[in-house]
């Protein structure tokens, strides 16, 4: 490696000249990358920079969300192997957002939370939970056992009931951006994404009627309805990473895949095929619904792929206003600007 004369970055004349070169590659760095990203590289690109990639492994272990410095520490882009969630896991979820529930009537289900961390994923920048939680759960400024003082906020009961739920959406998490990052061909590969949804219709109907009864004319979300919303509360909460880059191509790209979750958000009117709560239920999911679904999966695979291409957000360099030839030269000699470093 060169020796570096540190003695030579004091000179103002030095600095500027440094830092007008590091614009001119900047420069050159976002123009290659506007006109290179639409190409939408699986390989090496994903070799080196995904999860699993070289790159990745040397500059994401160091990630993790502590809400507090004596609250654990959790990896958000651990390298252990991925122990698959069960259904005692997800039950585990749905208790501990039922007992938040007791506290803040906001709090979601875990299909929307499931839907929020696909598009987290998907997100220009990593937002790690001390950012998106207050939004997600509406715990606010709170701390586990700890009410914030807002009306209508939620805290967890204490601290183990956080570190239970941070250790179930880390494992979610990972297993999830796993499934993003395989090459798949097909949604029947079972490393494909298949988000937690339900078929809450499905459900109700398949109760005795004198529990549908009890239900009675409530509104019951459509199929995957819910995890289209979660997806897109993060896209409106974060809009600034969202916010379309440059390039046409990539912005048709981009608003197709959102409009293929956007499409999710709305009711299933067409008539119902089958149910997807179990094999012999009534119908409740029409095809086009389930259709849908799947285009809105591929959508998810092309947004990570379009945000991962992009990387985080850098505002464009900007050079400094100049002062007069006859003003005051700001390195302080007390020469006029021409006369000195202007000349």
């Amino acid at each position: 490696m060169a020796c570096i004369n540190l003695r030579a970055f004091s000179l103002p004349d030095t600095i500027r000249a440094g830092l007008e070169n590091h614009r001119a590659a900047a420069s050159r760095e976002f123009e290659d990358d506007e006109r290179d990203h639409a190409r939408r590289l699986r390989c090496p690109v994903l070799t080196l920079w995904g999860e699993f990639g070289k790159v990745h492994g040397l500059w994401g272990k160091g990630l993790h969300c502590p809400h507090r410095k004596t609250r654990p520490r959790f990896n958000m882009t651990s390298d252990t192997p991925i122990q698959p969630m069960d259904n005692e896991d997800f039950d585990a979820l749905d208790a501990i957002l039922d007992d938040l529930r007791t506290r803040g009537e906001d709090v979601p289900q875990w299909e929307f939370c499931e839907g929020a961390m696909a598009a987290l994923l998907c997100t220009r920048r990593l937002v790690l939970p001390d950012e998106f939680l207050p939004l997600l759960l509406g715990t606010g400024d709170s701390q586990p056992g700890v009410a914030s003082g807002e009306e209508g906020d939620t805290w967890f009961a204490d601290e183990a009931q956080y570190a239970q739920f941070m250790t179930l959406w880390t494992r979610r998490w990972n297993e999830v951006a796993s499934a993003l990052g395989a090459n798949v061909e097909t949604l029947e590969d079972e490393r494909s994404y298949h988000p937690e949804v339900m078929d809450v219709r499905g459900a109700v109907a398949g109760l005795p009627e004198a529990e549908r009864a009890e239900i009675g004319d409530q509104e019951l979300p459509a199929f995957a309805q819910v995890w289209a919303l979660g997806f897109m509360f993060v896209v409106e909460n974060w809009a600034e990473e969202w916010a379309e880059p440059r390039d046409k191509e990539v912005v048709a790209m981009l608003n197709d895949a959102l409009e293929a979750i956007v499409v999710l958000t709305e009711d299933d009117t067409d008539e119902p095929t089958v149910c997807m709560h179990s094999e012999d239920g009534p119908p409740s999911v029409s095809d086009e619904r389930l259709n849908a679904f799947g285009a809105a999966i591929w959508a998810v695979y092309d947004l990570r792929q379009i945000w991962q291409s992009l990387g985080p957000r850098v505002e464009p360099a900007r050079k400094a206003d100049e002062p007069g030839r006859n003003d005051p030269c700001p390195c302080g000699s007390g020469k006029k600007y021409k006369k000195c470093h202007g000349a």
